[in-house]
């Protein structure tokens, strides 16, 4: 089990910064999310600051072409030394057709046949085949020799996948080399859904599930004084009630014995009202998200959640922890070294 810090792209000089600061203090890696900027350029500029594992967490795909991405993909492993995970996802409708332009339905299939082009363009990279991929929303039959980056001295950089309903975590289980688990986790979603979930898809492509990386966002509120762990408990309450106002994933509360909360937080988001929303996080349902406790007890808690179904954990908060305290974002990183001898 390794430790990563969440963090988001960012100017590419402190993406550097954070890499170097990282490494000093512990963690395994970055997870590197897209938002405003892109995940790729702050990965290249994180892996030439620091030997960390780097993944985007996720890149968006749809809007790039799959020979766009392979290439970016391929480049990064190389200059990582085979140390980039490539984590890709959908996005919601409206950002994929609306501020990209691009197709998207029916996402699930169309992130399925994704993944089997960038293999097809990989293999084609390497110089295992000739490029020949037929889809149903791809094709690909063209790569002249000087269009080719050539082959890697690494393997080809893995494809993880976000996934949150049944179905897309079978598909990650199938095809994927590992999934990343929405933030929106609690112990029993990942017990009772995402690895029984996995475990489908790996069987029904004869694949051990053992194999695959489960990458799990974790929410944490660390403090030895209730002055330290307050905002952060706040900051949480709040992240939880706006992912949970998505209509999908209102079967994770239900899992937990609160019904409807999905529907009342979607109701309370399209009113404005994020107050409300985050009232309807109770402090019992907020326990089974957030890892709240006092800094020396950091380590066993993230051991104790998430053994047995993590290969990474990635504490969601430190790249904020980073812009605001440095001596925080370090002791964060401190339990790395811990919770990876917890195997």
């Amino acid at each position: 089990m390794e430790l990563d810090a969440m963090v988001n792209a960012a100017p590419l000089r402190q993406v550097q910064q954070v890499a170097r600061d990282a490494a000093a203090a512990g963690f395994s890696g970055l997870v590197i999310t897209e938002a405003g900027r892109t995940a790729y350029l702050s990965c290249a500029a994180a892996a030439l600051a620091a030997d960390l594992d780097l993944a985007t967490g996720v890149a968006v795909a749809f809007p790039r072409s799959p020979m766009v991405t392979a290439s970016t993909a391929w480049e990064l492993a190389d200059t990582t030394g085979g140390r980039f995970r490539l984590g890709l996802g959908t996005q919601v409708k409206a950002h994929i057709t609306r501020r990209y332009a691009a197709e998207f339905d029916p996402p699930g299939p169309r992130l399925r046949e994704y993944v089997a082009a960038l293999r097809a363009i990989f293999r084609a990279f390497a110089g295992e085949e000739k490029l020949s991929f037929e889809g149903d929303y791809w094709q690909f039959s063209l790569l002249p020799p000087e269009w080719s980056p050539g082959p890697l001295s690494v393997p080809p950089p893995p494809i993880d996948i976000a996934a949150v309903n049944p179905w897309m975590l079978r598909t990650a289980g199938e095809v994927a080399d590992g999934v990343h688990v929405h933030p929106l986790n609690s112990p029993t979603y990942l017990r009772t859904t995402v690895l029984p979930e996995l475990a489908r898809g790996a069987a029904k492509a004869g694949r051990d599930v053992a194999d695959l990386a489960v990458i799990v966002p974790c929410f944490t509120a660390v403090g030895d004084t209730e002055e330290e762990r307050a905002p952060w408990r706040d900051t949480a309450r709040f992240q939880i009630a706006f992912y949970g106002s998505t209509p999908n994933y209102g079967y994770i509360f239900e899992q937990l014995g609160a019904p409807g909360t999905g529907e009342a937080l979607n109701e309370r988001m399209r009113a404005r009202d994020y107050a409300g929303m985050a009232n309807l996080i109770t402090d019992d349902l907020l326990a089974h998200f957030l890892i709240e406790c006092a800094w020396d007890d950091l380590a066993d808690r993230v051991i104790e959640r998430y053994r047995g179904i993590a290969t990474r954990v990635v504490l969601y908060f430190a790249g904020s922890t980073w812009q605001r305290d440095r001596h925080a974002f370090a002791r964060l990183g401190e339990i790395g070294h811990a919770v990876r001898a917890a195997g």
